[in-house]
């Protein structure tokens, strides 16, 4: 039964190749076309792709240059006849596959691999466990390549897309005192291929930089698990998967004198942060560093802002034990902050209003405070709508811990209460 619906399945799809397609998308990447594209050629009335790929054809038919992807679209949507697109390696991955078909197009595909394949290769490295983002559209508002910084700074192995505006140099300058090695891999397999550093400033277009910790591609590196699950979406040593469990005890952290968010309180903290890849979360007046750790593991970037030289150490202690990567900044807020990159998502730990209102300067999607005083709360709440935050909540959270007897029975402990105070844009 299954070998006919798979002989059936294969069927369906070689009718579908014989058949003249109106529209066929054919990879390339700079060696020889894939399988089943000179027919589609030979058909084609209207080709469309880069000045680079449109020469390897020499058919005298009405050809369109892609630079403005919405006209070349808008001319593919109106065209009567057999068309080909000609794109850069595997057209479905972060490619133009999607926006044809956003346009009400039905491409047959055929892709040749991806330069993010051909990047890894060149290195000689695997990539299963590689976090693979896309930096283009980032010349518009930096976004974009933000996002793509915020991953390199969590992730120990990625691949970046890059975009006009958005290239090696901006990568590098944004990464420089990130503990990352970048390679520029720029038109491979092309006859001026180059495998360079953003400092050597020869790359060409297009292009894919490799951004790696010190073990990728070390003998600890290969001798990592394989993992089952395709890119680094967890912590950053989980080979791809997510982490089993946050909100993690107060003994999962090395702290001093019970100077620790504790578990029950940070697990709310966490869902109201809602860190994730690509952000970039601070953990202001961080102690131990139990937030920041947590936020990393759920793969967000993560800076620790600490004034107490021996809670930095803790922070880095606890990083270093959860196989994360925290930048830590020893300083007082609210001057510790000056000069830091943007956050997504801030929870400030400590410090009076002038920290709380800092962090509001800088204006985080999403913002939490806890406090041990009542009196904090009023004001917080002020501060976060006058803010110009949608949403603003808060709540007392304390727990009622059960404490083994030495009888088996059980007894509740209660922890001291925690207020918490959060803002949504």
């Amino acid at each position: 039964m299954g070998h006919q619906l798979s002989q059936s399945v294969a069927s369906g799809v070689n009718a579908r190749l014989r058949a003249t397609s109106p529209l066929t998308v054919i990879g390339c990447d700079g060696g020889p076309l894939p399988a089943g594209a000179a027919g589609p050629l030979a058909e084609a009335t209207l080709l469309v792709g880069a000045d680079r790929h449109l020469s390897m054809v020499d058919n005298a038919v009405e050809r369109i240059v892609l630079g403005d992807v919405g006209a070349a679209v808008a001319r593919l949507c109106t065209h009567e006849g057999p068309a080909v697109v000609l794109a850069s390696g595997d057209p479905g991955f972060f490619g133009i596959v999607r926006t044809l078909r956003r346009a009400g197009l039905d491409p047959v595909v055929l892709p040749a691999p991806s330069s993010v394949a051909h990047a890894f290769a060149r290195l000689g490295l695997p990539w299963n466990d590689a976090l693979v983002v896309s930096a283009h559209g980032g010349s518009a508002n930096g976004r974009d390549l933000r996002r793509a910084v915020n991953a390199c700074w969590a992730h120990r192995k990625v691949a970046v897309l890059t975009g006009p505006g958005s290239g090696p140099a901006e990568l590098a300058a944004a990464l420089r005192d990130a503990p990352r090695r970048l390679v520029v891999c720029s038109r491979l397999g092309y006859p001026d291929e180059r495998i360079t550093t953003p400092e050597a400033g020869d790359w060409g277009v297009p292009n894919v930089v490799l951004v790696l910790a010190d073990a990728a591609g070390t003998d600890a590196d290969a001798a990592a698990p394989a993992g089952w699950i395709a890119g680094a979406v967890g912590t950053a040593g989980a080979g791809g998967a997510a982490p089993a469990g946050w909100g993690l005890s107060e003994s999962a952290f090395a702290h001093r004198d019970s100077m620790i968010t504790k578990a029950e309180v940070r697990a709310v903290a966490l869902a109201r942060l809602g860190p994730r890849v690509g952000d970039l979360v601070w953990d202001v007046g961080a102690g131990s560093g139990s937030v920041a750790v947590e936020c990393a593991r759920l793969g967000a970037a993560a800076i620790a802002v600490e004034r107490d030289p021996a809670g930095c150490d803790l922070i880095r202690h606890n990083a270093r034990a959860h196989d994360v990567d925290v930048q830590v900044v020893e300083g007082a807020a609210p001057e510790a902050l000056v000069g830091l990159p943007e956050p997504d998502a801030v929870f400030v730990g400590g410090g009076g209003p002038a920290v709380l209102d800092a962090c509001l300067q800088r204006q985080p999607s999403r913002l939490v405070a806890a406090f041990a005083a009542v009196e904090r709360v009023g004001p917080a709440l002020h501060a976060l709508r006058s803010a110009g935050y949608r949403t603003v909540e808060g709540s007392q959270l304390q727990a009622n811990r059960l404490v083994a007897l030495p009888s088996g029975a059980h007894r509740l402990s209660a922890t001291n209460p925690t207020y918490l105070v959060w803002g949504a844009a």
